[in-house]
């Protein structure tokens, strides 16, 4: 895949490939002495050090475009809330995957077409979730809405129960009936619906 890639780069006169890495560690070393590339194309499964962490350990100091077969929403959300500046699945088309390259290294900010057409849905679908102005209000009990608040706050069902002295078991049914109520499909769109409405900040 990457010889493939460096191909396609190396035939346009505006890009040079200086580097190749297996992994997001052997970038960091690389990058230990001195070098500064205009754009660091990376996938996010790699061994050692995945992409997720070497955006994080990068910072804004470095640009970086993510080139991955993981083509879940949840992925362009953890990439882009990480650093990175856009997001490409693996079956790009070349002038869409340049197009993003050349727009990333200047600065911008691009996901491909596919993962776009994706995200739309989603928050199309996440629309037609919300209550309308004259409907009914959620009503949540006091212990579903603290539920809510850990969830957005990352805890898992194990730290949930200890915090709050219950059952594994009894958190999985509060976080079920949050999924019911709100028509939520997983724990990403149940906390944009959270947000959307208020529930979390």
């Amino acid at each position: 895949m990457r010889s493939g890639i460096r191909v396609i780069l190396e035939q346009e006169p505006d890009i040079q490939v200086i580097f190749e890495a297996e992994n997001g560690q052997h970038i960091l070393d690389f990058l230990e002495n001195g070098e500064k590339p205009d754009l660091i194309l990376t996938d996010l499964n790699m061994p050692v050090l995945d992409g997720l962490g070497l955006i994080r350990a990068l910072g804004k100091e470095h640009p970086v475009l993510v080139l991955s077969m993981l083509d879940h929403e949840q992925y362009v959300i953890d990439a882009i809330d990480a650093g990175a500046r856009g997001y490409l699945l693996k079956n790009v088309g070349k002038k869409e995957m340049l197009f993003a390259i050349r727009l990333a290294a200047d600065g911008g900010t691009y996901i491909c077409a596919e993962m776009s057409m994706k995200i739309l849905k989603l928050l199309a679908e996440l629309k037609d979730m919300l209550p309308s102005s004259g409907g009914p209000v959620l009503q949540l009990s006091e212990r579903e809405n603290e539920v809510l608040h850990f969830i957005a706050e990352g805890y898992t069902n194990k730290e949930m129960a200890a915090k709050l002295f219950t059952s594994r078991r009894t958190i999985e049914g509060h976080r079920q009936s949050l999924m019911d109520k709100t028509g939520s499909k997983n724990t990403a769109t149940l906390i944009k619906f959270a947000v959307k409405n208020g529930l979390v900040k």
